[in-house]
């Protein structure tokens, strides 16, 4: 401990872009799960795999004989025999591969966190009170796996499609996962530098967007567990009006925020139009003197990430959800995501 705390200021500034260097290649690869995850799920692929193994699943069948046995699990729940009746081997070979590629870059994310943590640790990179921080993302990644498989559990029942609200505790955590990393980075490569002050109008309209970003996310897990992108698919209106007809149908009232379809797409619509008007205020506050250069360049991205993010969504949803739209638009709401935390912890690193 006395040793670290007698580091050159310049060794301490090494280490942690060593660290960070690290942590941006397993944010990356947790950025691709998440788009890989929605691929899975727009390609009908992620009950494919009946079983979970996390220790010896790593290899795919090999040989006709083992893919054979494979399928013939697959046959015995209710996708194949609601669904996939009459798919032929070649036809579950080309869901399988999204399922297992899936899982196997979640076996590879977590060997790349705990693999050079534990050597950056060994040769003295990491500091002792960075470890308790690394090892919760740690946790969290191991609890993403389990969140998964409880997802697809969710699916092999008589109705064979996973449950919406475990999809999106699915999504949801993926997130915070994601957002947690780039805070952390943010931590290593920009740490807080006291005495310099942000104006705390922006930092207020900053976390709102960001909250709203996280939000909107959630509600997009929504939309994708209920297949909510494939009705009402025109734009600005829904159906006749800006309202859909079947907009509170259920009962309990409160039972059509969590199942209605309608209003699940309603609701999406909705935030993203309060996301662009949040940001638009940020905007115009955020363009007041000493937020400083590397918040204002933030500002910047997210101006051309969200816009662009909208117009993705319109053009998905008029489209009736392809998967390479479906696959762009959840990248592009990671890509948001990110911009919003870093701009955050840019406004709130540094006050005072």
């Amino acid at each position: 401990m006395m040793i670290l705390s007698s580091m050159p200021v310049s060794d301490n500034h090494r280490n942690n872009q060593i660290v960070a260097y690290w942590l941006i290649t397993v944010a990356f690869l947790v950025f691709a799960m998440v788009v890989l995850g929605g691929v899975t799920r727009l390609t009908e692929s992620g009950l494919s795999m009946v079983d979970w193994r996390p220790v010896t699943g790593w290899l795919p069948p090999i040989g006709e004989m083992a893919w054979q046995a494979e399928f013939d699990k697959y046959k015995a729940f209710p996708e194949y025999q609601k669904v996939n009746r009459g798919m032929t081997l070649s036809e579950f070979k080309e869901i399988f591969a999204f399922e297992y590629a899936h899982r196997l870059l979640g076996r590879i994310i977590g060997l790349s966190f705990f693999v050079p943590f534990m050597i950056l640790l060994f040769f003295g990179k990491i500091k002792l009170k960075q470890v308790p921080r690394l090892l919760f993302l740690f946790v969290l990644g191991g609890l993403q796996g389990v969140m998964g498989w409880v997802m697809v559990k969710s699916g092999l029942v008589d109705h064979p499609d996973v449950s919406h609200y475990r999809l999106t505790a699915h999504l949801g955590l993926a997130s915070l996962i994601f957002g947690a990393l780039l805070w952390t980075i943010m931590d290593l490569l920009h740490p807080t530098l006291p005495g310099e002050s942000r104006p705390a109008n922006v930092l207020k309209w900053a976390r709102i967007l960001l909250g709203l970003v996280f939000l909107q996310i959630l509600i997009g897990g929504f939309v994708a567990g209920l297949n909510a992108g494939f009705i009402y698919n025109e734009w600005p209106l829904m159906g006749e009006g800006f309202l859909p007809d079947d907009l509170f149908v259920l009962s309990p009232f409160y039972l059509n925020f969590l199942e209605n379809v309608a209003t699940i797409q309603f609701a999406h619509r909705l935030v993203a139009y309060g996301l662009v008007i949040a940001f638009l205020v940020l905007f115009f506050v955020g363009r007041r003197p000493g937020i400083g250069d590397r918040a204002r360049s933030f500002i910047m991205l997210l101006f051309l990430s969200i816009f662009a993010q909208v117009g993705l969504g319109i053009w998905t949803l008029l489209a009736v959800v392809p998967v390479t739209l479906g696959a762009l638009h959840q990248a592009g709401g990671m890509i948001v995501l990110g911009l919003s935390v870093c701009l955050v912890h840019e406004l709130t690193a540094r006050r005072i």
